[in-house]
């Protein structure tokens, strides 16, 4: 994950799941499409700072808490260290599993 667009989709998306929203409903709250806010999730559509607000209302969180990709770079960093310490076929094989798990997204 790199770009912004993504990142926050990605946060929109962590946050919704810790509060226990589907998408549905959230989009209910928000006023917008389920279709809108999964394309926002996957970082394919860049909602207006208006939409960005009531998202962040509706999941009761400051506008500001939508941009903290600080989880993200922690798990970024966890994973890189624990390949560091893995020797190449074991690297291999992660990396296969990984391409099985992102493309059934």
């Amino acid at each position: 994950m790199s770009s912004a667009k993504v990142l926050l989709g990605a946060r929109i998306k962590q946050i919704r799941k810790a509060r226990g929203l589907s998408q549905g409903e959230l989009s209910e709250h928000v006023e917008i499409t389920e279709n809108y806010l999964s394309r926002i999730e996957v970082g394919t559509s860049c909602p207006s700072l208006p939409t960005l607000e009531k998202v962040a209302t509706a999941l009761e969180v400051s506008l500001k808490d939508l941009f903290d990709f600080e989880p993200f770079r922690e798990e970024t960093r966890e994973v890189e260290t624990l390949l560091a310490s893995a020797g190449l076929e074991k690297r291999r094989l992660v990396l296969t599993i990984a391409k099985l798990i992102l493309k059934g997204e």
